[in-house]
């Protein structure tokens, strides 16, 4: 049993906490006289100046917008970013403004995917300095995640499947791409394969068996029972 007699906060208690079982409050660290400066404090030590415009799935002349290196729980994680190495606060009123439009558009356009039902936006600025965005989608019918832990279940949920991530990140980047500015982001391509020649069985009266035609689940499953899609949803939920 631990020492720490600290009560659990009635969060801990909500179907949206993503943990269950014997939990205990850390001991709270004592304050620092002087907090250490954050990544990319000086705009020569900035990652995201430094970052070209092909790492991003949108770009324009004051804004850009990027995805994580690869699928993750949730449908859809981007990050908003201004192109001048400001922080929230520090926004003349031209590019305060358009964070504002451009905060709607996207929420707008990753909205529109399928499976979507809300999305989440976030800024906390502790480990980066120039100004950056979150936007996490929650899954539709979802309802355990919606709420303060999204972005903890981003985590826990199995992966997207890349194709469907790579097709997703494109109409976002399409949908932005409407109102100006340039997409970078492209769907998965298809890797066509065709065989050389093209073999057709003839029928015999032995074959003519009334049965249920083969479907394309019942070759990526090896024969799934009837009524059965045979395929893997790997979404089953940052």
């Amino acid at each position: 049993m631990s020492e720490n007699t600290t009560p659990l906060p009635d969060f801990t208690r909500w179907p949206s906490f993503p943990f269950e079982g014997d939990m205990r409050v850390k001991k709270l660290a004592p304050p620092v006289e002087v907090e250490p400066p954050r990544s990319g404090e000086d705009a020569s030590d900035c990652v995201a100046c430094s970052t070209s415009d092909d790492a991003y799935i949108w770009v324009s002349e004051r804004w850009r917008v990027r995805a994580m290196d690869r699928p993750t729980g949730l449908p859809m994680v981007l990050i908003l970013e201004c192109r001048s190495h400001l922080d929230l606060g520090d926004l003349p009123n031209l590019l305060a403004a358009e964070l504002g439009v451009m905060t709607v558009r996207l929420e707008r356009a990753i909205r529109s995917l399928d499976g979507v039902a809300r999305v989440h936006v976030n800024r906390w600025g502790d480990g980066s300095a120039h100004l950056h965005m979150w936007f996490l989608a929650r899954p539709y019918g979802r309802l355990q995640l919606r709420g303060t832990f999204l972005s903890l279940w981003d985590d826990i949920l199995p992966v997207v499947p890349e194709s469907q991530w790579r097709e997703n990140l494109a109409l976002v980047a399409a949908w932005l791409a409407d109102f100006g500015g340039k997409a970078n982001a492209e769907p998965a391509h298809i890797e066509w394969e065709s065989p050389a020649t093209l073999n057709v069985p003839v029928p015999t009266d032995a074959d003519a068996v009334d049965e249920r035609p083969v479907t394309l689940g019942d070759v990526e499953t090896g024969g799934s029972p009837t009524g059965s899609s045979g395929i893997h949803n790997a979404n089953n939920g940052y």
